[in-house]
């Protein structure tokens, strides 16, 4: 990628993140890089290629650096808690990149957005095959694996609507309390209320 296109892409993310992909024009994106319309069509062709570009570039990043650690060896708890730190990382990378990739990737036209689609599918899995595997090796809760990896990924991909980077605690140690909240969640089966001490607090349990 040349300088200038991934210039066009970090102004494109931050005006899509800001106004939305719909509210925002090819004249806007010009206008922020002091470009007339007709040299930014000279490098891409459409806003819509903009957001595609954006788009699976994310999706590549994501899938790199949770991939190998979910097909790779070692406890599925110690795994989930190293998914979740790549995860944040590659959000901390481009906050406005990610967010685009999170929230804007719904505009692009049918195949792109099937494709698209698919991928996010794909990415879930992996977080729902270790999350069960944790569970039949009796390291995690037997939860339902599909509801904690949309759980999990939910709570993570709120991060670019709340982060600052120049906040008091930096991505990894976000990060860290991320996944030690989740792991204790996991970990955690609510007692049966008509067995001796179901009064103790949720979580309370082993």
């Amino acid at each position: 990628m040349t300088a200038r296109r991934r210039q066009i892409e970090d102004v494109a993310s931050a005006l899509f993140g800001e106004r939305g992909y719909a509210a925002t024009s090819m004249r806007d994106i010009a206008r922020a890089l002091d470009l007339q319309g007709g040299s930014l069509y000279a490098h891409v062709p459409s806003k819509e290629a903009v957001l595609w570009s954006i788009v699976d570039d994310a999706a590549r990043r994501f899938h790199a650096a949770v991939g190998p650690i979910a097909d790779g060896p070692g406890p599925a708890v110690e795994r989930l808690r190293a998914m979740i730190h790549a995860h944040v990382g590659v959000l901390a990378e481009s906050l406005e990149r990610a967010s685009v990739y999170l929230f804007e990737w719904t505009f692009l036209a049918p195949e792109r957005r099937e494709q698209v689609a698919r991928s996010r599918a794909a990415y879930q899995a992996r977080f729902e095959r270790v999350i069960a595997e944790g569970g039949a090796a009796g390291e995690l809760a037997g939860a339902d694996a599909k509801l904690a990896a949309i759980f999990v990924l939910s709570a993570l991909n709120g991060l670019p609507r709340w982060y600052r980077p120049d906040g008091p605690l930096p991505p990894a140690a976000v990060a860290e309390q991320f996944a030690d909240m989740v792991l204790r969640g996991l970990a955690s089966r609510v007692p049966d209320e008509t067995a001796p001490g179901a009064r103790l607090p949720v979580g309370s349990g082993g």
